[in-house]
């Protein structure tokens, strides 16, 4: 096999569950070869270093081999070798955890529980500004007076 589509590869490598999600994830530029964003339609090459963005993190991947139809999971660490660092999976664990950052549309109001983390999670003792340095405040009376100048 000499040439497939990103498209196909993601579809065929399981990233993607459809190759309509695959090929939306290149149009929204989701989807980049060492550092360039890409087309549906570009054409993907052995040791070729793939970023998939599927908030909140950023999957690497590597391309070990080409193949045109889905295979088993089973078969997939033939084809493509995942080099995503570890400070990507702390944010997925962290997205886990907090449940609520992102809630998804139509699930309707937040629960109590639900309500008490959002609280719990904006208290100010998280934010540290409890522990404000008055003698060096992070905005002074200079940066409004040149704030109120700019405008």
């Amino acid at each position: 096999m000499s040439e497939v589509r990103i498209d196909k590869w993601l579809w065929a490598t399981r990233v993607f569950k459809t190759r309509t999600i695959a090929t939306d994830a290149c149009k929204l530029g989701r989807v980049t070869i060492d550092g360039m964003n890409v087309k549906p339609s570009r054409v993907v090459k052995v040791g070729e270093k793939i970023s998939v963005k599927k908030p909140p993190i950023t999957f690497t991947f590597e391309v070990l081999a080409l193949l045109n139809n889905r295979v088993g999971a089973k078969l997939v660490p033939n084809y493509l070798k995942n080099i995503t660092t570890p400070d990507q999976y702390e944010l997925l664990e962290m997205a886990r955890i907090s449940g609520f950052v992102k809630r998804q549309k139509g699930l309707g109001r937040p629960t109590k529980k639900d309500g008490r983390e959002m609280k719990e999670f904006t208290e100010e003792a998280y934010f540290g500004f409890d522990d404000w340095d008055d003698e060096n405040p992070l905005w002074t009376e200079e940066d409004e007076a040149n704030l109120n100048n700019q405008k």
